[in-house]
């Protein structure tokens, strides 16, 4: 009878299938459930994220974050309380061959079947001397909204976090002089029937870092080939500096960062000196000051 030899499992399949089985049940564990997945599907249901038979097209940079909301969403599907379906989505603006490899290997790790399609948005941001950050998260955005469009998705999903959102309305203040926050979901103005979501709204930072640190893997942090990631560039980076600002305010409360993000929730236009509606018109205190009834004091002050 002839001798069969079985074939050899390769080591690091072995080690990348035990990385996998342990992302997935950490997210399960009482180590992350709370932490992580409650918090995520809290954010779906406050702020109506997904609704039934949402096609979502969920945006995978390549970055722990966006890595974490997919799982968060696979395991969300597993639950299954309301029909949806998902594509996972990957822009290659541009990467390098050893990012663009890093990403496909994760995806393989940790069973996230994406869909990688390519743009030249880094070629054609590197010679813009003003705000190339700026413009090219604006182009990203454009490139998934219509990829996400042609694969009949009606929603994309980006990996913003709390912290995220916290830092957005510090920086605005500081350095926009004004109040606003990152929304957790918006209509597109360009893609009809488009909608933005941000499912990892209510989820720390920290928390999903220490998720990465307990998964072992290896995430992309700054893909970008033009912003080397240096002490240098990041001590003058605004949003660095903002969130170094809020740990130190932190350490002296506790409760500093959530009332930040409390005060776009309880924002009293009674006392605001000026506001600008949704179309834009601007209003100011002194339009209706002379009316005694709405002049009135509403607190002491």
């Amino acid at each position: 009878m002839e001798e069969r030899t079985q074939p050899q499992l390769n080591f690091y399949d072995c080690e990348r299938g035990k990385r996998a089985l342990d992302a997935e049940e950490s997210i399960r564990s009482k180590r992350y459930h709370k932490k992580l997945f409650s918090r995520f599907a809290k954010a779906i249901v406050e702020y109506e994220l997904v609704r039934e038979n949402d096609k979502i097209a969920v945006c995978v940079s390549g970055g722990k974050d966006s890595f974490l909301m997919a799982k968060l969403f696979q395991e969300l599907k597993r639950h299954n309380k309301i029909p949806f379906s998902l594509e996972f989505l990957c822009m290659d603006p541009g990467y390098n061959a050893e990012n663009r490899a890093l990403i496909e290997y994760n995806a393989r790790t940790l069973g996230i079947p994406l869909t990688i399609f390519e743009s030249d948005i880094f070629e054609n941001v590197v010679h813009i001397d003003s705000s190339p950050c700026y413009i090219c998260a604006r182009m990203r955005r454009g490139y998934l909204y219509a990829a996400a469009k042609r694969m009949g998705c009606n929603k994309i999903a980006l990996g913003h976090h709390f912290d995220d959102v916290i830092e957005t309305i510090v920086m605005g203040m500081l350095y926009g002089g004004q109040v606003q926050t990152m929304m957790p979901k918006l209509r597109s103005s360009h893609f009809e029937g488009m909608e933005l979501i941000r499912p990892m709204y209510l989820v720390r930072e920290k928390d999903i870092e220490s998720w990465r640190d307990f998964s072992g893997i290896r995430f992309l942090q700054c893909a970008c080939k033009f912003t080397a990631q240096t002490d240098e560039n990041e001590n003058k980076s605004m949003r660095k500096r903002v969130k170094r600002l809020i740990a130190q305010l932190a350490e002296e409360n506790e409760a500093v960062e959530k009332n930040i993000f409390r005060s776009v929730e309880n924002v009293n236009l009674s006392t605001i000196i000026a506001y600008k509606d949704k179309k834009g018109l601007r209003h100011h205190f002194l339009d209706e000051y002379d009316d005694i009834e709405n002049s009135k004091e509403t607190n002491d002050e």
